[in-house]
């Protein structure tokens, strides 16, 4: 049976009231483990019960950039203590967002603050960066020079940003964008990259895949983009599902099942 890993999947906002009937559904087509990404410090405490209640739910907390202005010292210090808790294995979702309100230099002083308690716990991060990749590479650089890696959330960019992400110890992820037929970039990278180098996300509720594109996403629909990626690939379901779900363990410093 396939083992599928989703490394960004928003289960606390799920427009359901049957979240197990989700889960049974999700598990029939094989995916076994699921990252909750925060957003907002408020619903911190609904990842840890979710993880609570659910086997294979992972959780990387932090501040989104559209929640930027949440951050103080009382917001970085119940984030440490939450990187004690068993269920949290990296940060996230964190970085910069040129779609936003929230002024860049906001943002660009709570992705680094965040990105340094990332180092100083040695803990990988999930990075949400939209309109400005080249800069939060820079920054990512800056403050942390690989050292800790993570995951390149949703990525879109070009084959050239794509080698610059990979010398700096993230791997790209890859979701419902890669099935819609008029996906040009996304497909050139993902058939570059070495297998080491990529994760499958299904960023549900958001980010359709084809055929459901026009619907909110739903935690099962990973198996489709795990299809097209396999596809892109030339190579078998089979292959993308043990590849990447090895990747997403190593990455996030999980032991096998």
């Amino acid at each position: 049976m396939l083992e599928l890993f989703d490394t960004h999947i928003h289960l606390d906002r799920l427009p359901t009231t049957d979240l197990a009937s989700e889960f049974e559904q999700a598990r029939e087509q094989g995916i076994s483990s699921f990252l909750i990404p925060g957003i907002v410090p408020s619903n911190w405490d609904c990842l840890t019960a979710l993880a609570a209640e659910y086997t294979g739910v992972f959780l990387a907390p932090g501040v989104h950039p559209l929640a930027a202005a949440s951050w103080s010292p009382q917001v970085e210090e119940r984030l440490l203590q939450l990187l004690a808790h068993p269920a949290v294995v990296a940060i996230g979702e964190i970085g910069l967002d040129r779609k936003l309100a929230t002024p860049l230099e906001l943002q660009e002083q709570v992705f680094r603050a965040q990105l340094r308690l990332a180092v100083a716990a040695g803990r990988p991060l999930l990075l949400h960066c939209r309109g400005l990749l080249a800069r939060s590479l820079e920054i990512f650089q800056e403050e942390q020079g690989g050292r800790v890696g993570g995951i390149l959330h949703a990525f879109s960019g070009s084959v050239e940003m794509a080698k610059m992400a990979l010398r700096l110890n993230l791997a790209l992820g890859f979701g419902g964008g890669i099935t819609w037929p008029e996906a040009r970039r996304a497909p050139e990278v993902l058939r570059s990259l070495p297998a080491t180098a990529f994760v499958l996300e299904s960023d549900a509720p958001d980010q359709s895949p084809a055929p459901y594109r026009h619907e909110r996403n739903r935690p099962q629909w990973l198996a489709l983009i795990a299809r097209r990626c396999a596809e892109l690939r030339q190579c078998s379901l089979e292959e993308v599902a043990t590849q990447t779900t090895t990747n997403a363990r190593r990455i996030l410093n999980l032991p096998s099942p």
